[in-house]
């Protein structure tokens, strides 16, 4: 099913995309599929679905895009490979500035992964691109984190923006998110007329939320939230609203601690609150998820997957 036959159709599960680590093909795409959100099966029997052989030879971060513009779906990642035991500081301060994509018009069939440089000719870096639709300038808005120094300063992780209509060409980058503190690891979801913001902060661990009524850099306003600023050692936040009732699950990644993803629940983005989920109330399934993305889909979309890449737990 495509994204313009899926428009007026229900969803009724859950892919999501991720990598699963610093080990032989765990910096590639992998699958996983829910139905509530909660409990996960891998797709492909825990193994890559796409991998990209150009570039770094490898993937991390990736995200997943439905576009009303072209019908179609998008996948992209943060072209890197630590596996390579080129190190952190290497892909920091002298990493790929480039952005690696898929398209699809159906989630099953998958174009040749291709690159596109990033024009930020100072970068260090360009990690864990997202984007969300700009419903009101109609063109997506793509955003990432980048090492940069300027003047005498210190180099620092600073997010930068662009936009684009097909994922090919894109507009000169701007800044988007600079702070005293390095930040990564933006993610967006709006709601009504609200837009949240999610992002790590690179020096204190915790993830950091804002809110705002349009996507202009500037009009992003701090939330105060206890447990998230009580959270340490967490990157790749990514959200989403379940598919049955008004309730969002925010996923971030237990780096630290090497667990993998942890979900939290709220009932009000606005609030700033959420509730971290006991261990018996979700399952993430055999293979452990590092920061990937995630989609609501149709019941159609769900079956095609299963159909092609499950196993005899879907």
């Amino acid at each position: 099913m495509s994204v313009e036959q899926g428009k007026n159709q229900p969803y009724e599960a859950y892919l999501f995309v991720h990598f699963t680590g610093e080990h032989e093909n765990g910096e590639q795409v992998y699958f996983s599929v829910s139905r509530d959100g909660l409990h996960w099966n891998d797709l492909n029997d825990s193994q890559p679905v796409l991998q990209s052989g150009i570039g770094e030879k490898g993937v991390r971060d990736p995200f997943i895009i439905r576009s009303p513009l072209d019908n179609k779906f998008y996948i992209i990642a943060t072209d890197l490979r630590i596996a390579n035991d080129k190190g952190w500081d290497t892909a920091q301060h002298r990493g790929s500035r480039s952005v690696i994509v898929w398209e699809s018009p159906d989630l099953v069939n998958w174009s040749k992964e291709r690159s596109v440089e990033m024009d930020l000719p100072d970068a260090g870096c360009v990690w864990a691109p997202e984007s969300i639709f700009d419903e009101e300038a109609g063109e997506h808005l793509i955003f990432w984190a980048s090492m940069t120094k300027e003047g005498n300063q210190e180099p620092k992780q600073i997010i930068y923006s662009s936009r684009t209509k097909d994922f090919i060409s894109f507009t000169k980058p701007e800044k988007y998110i600079e702070r005293g503190n390095h930040v990564i690891d933006t993610t967006i979801i709006r709601e009504g007329s609200a837009y949240y913001r999610y992002s790590k902060d690179e020096t204190t661990k915790c993830i950091t939320v804002e809110s705002s009524d349009s996507l202009s850099a500037s009009s992003f306003k701090e939330l105060h939230s206890p447990v998230l600023e009580g959270l340490f050692g967490v990157e790749g936040p990514e959200v989403f609203k379940f598919n049955d009732r008004n309730e969002w699950c925010l996923m971030v990644d237990q780096y630290a601690a090497g667990k993998g993803y942890l979900p939290l629940v709220t009932e009000d983005l606005s609030s700033g609150q959420f509730r971290i989920l006991n261990a018996e109330e979700y399952n993430l399934g055999a293979a452990k998820k590092r920061h990937g993305s995630f989609l609501n889909l149709t019941g159609a979309e769900y079956e095609a997957l299963a159909a092609v890449w499950g196993t005899p737990g879907q």
